[in-house]
């Protein structure tokens, strides 16, 4: 009796201690970038007009926007690529002539999947009564499997790192334990004009500059420590 409850408590310290081993670990981030020129442009517009009368302004909004969508056609620009993003009519009243009047606003996103028709498409949209063009934002149709390519020299900038820091402690990296992506961002260009700044007019002038886009992924991994 004495010498199975001898090898039960020995079992069950041994248990207890397997369970309290502390695994040595390195911790370790690993940053991950890839650029690209983009080769995608979305042109946020509005349409906007004030006035005294809700219902004449958006006739003239809605005529406007009638136009835009018949220019986008004639361009062959798909639908999916036209989106309207938002619909507002507000009603203010001005403290100096005592009176209300009335603004309207329509928000409509155009993605381009081919940045040589931007003059082109901007000076249609300009000319079919677009008053406002609110920014543009660049992208990149591979952004998908760019990302997948941040994301592995991310985790192998993580693993060298480790293998260093082992390295110099006469150790050896094993398995990873834990993997955590952090941060993933696509910085986009400035919008490059304002409002009613662009002219109609330009010709041939260049009037857009796409610049590099970065995809950069952070990553932080656990290794185990042999």
């Amino acid at each position: 009796m004495k010498t199975t409850l001898s090898i039960f408590i020995l079992l069950l310290t041994t248990t207890l201690m397997s369970q309290n081993t502390i695994t040595p670990l390195v911790e370790v981030s690993g940053e991950g970038i890839v650029n690209v020129v983009p080769d995608e442009v979305t042109i946020r517009l509005r349409v906007e007009n004030t006035g005294n009368d809700a219902r004449e302004l958006k006739r003239e909004n809605d005529k406007i926007v009638s136009d835009v969508l018949s220019f986008l056609k004639k361009q062959k620009i798909d639908d999916k690529y036209v989106r309207t993003e938002y619909i507002q009519l507000s009603k203010n009243y001005d403290y100096n002539s005592k009176s209300y009047h009335f603004a309207a606003n329509q928000s409509i996103s155009v993605k381009l999947t081919n940045l040589d028709k931007y003059e082109t498409v901007m000076d249609g949209l300009l000319t079919s009564g677009i008053n406002r063009i609110d920014g543009i934002m660049f992208s990149s149709s591979k952004s998908a499997e760019l990302q997948s390519e941040a994301r592995k020299k991310a985790v192998a900038h993580a693993k060298q790192k480790a293998v260093e820091y082992a390295g110099v402690l006469d150790q050896k990296v094993g398995k990873a334990i834990s993997i955590r992506e952090t941060s993933q961002s696509i910085p986009q260009p400035k919008m490059l004009r304002t409002t009613m700044a662009m002219d109609a007019s330009s010709g041939g002038e260049q009037t857009m500059a796409p610049g590099e886009m970065e995809i950069r992924v952070v990553v932080y991994i656990n290794f185990e420590l042999l």
